[in-house]
């Protein structure tokens, strides 16, 4: 699965570790993903949505 919301397009970014030391090494940032049933014309389906999209209200959920 790939790490994108299907809303917002948010993916992973790259960033540096850095220690106290200030020894560096690369990370990742990735998003808060869930997978959610939403509403869509002709019915519900399942979509991987971040946080802050279902938080903003963008995504709504669908209760059964």
């Amino acid at each position: 699965m790939p790490q994108t919301c299907e809303s917002c397009g948010k993916v992973p970014v790259a960033g540096r570790r850095v220690s106290h030391a200030h020894n560096v090494s690369n990370r990742q940032f990735r998003p808060n993903l869930r997978r959610v049933r939403t509403a869509v014309p002709g019915g519900s389906r399942r979509i991987t949505v971040c946080t802050r999209c279902l938080r903003s209200g963008k995504v709504s959920k669908v209760v059964r």
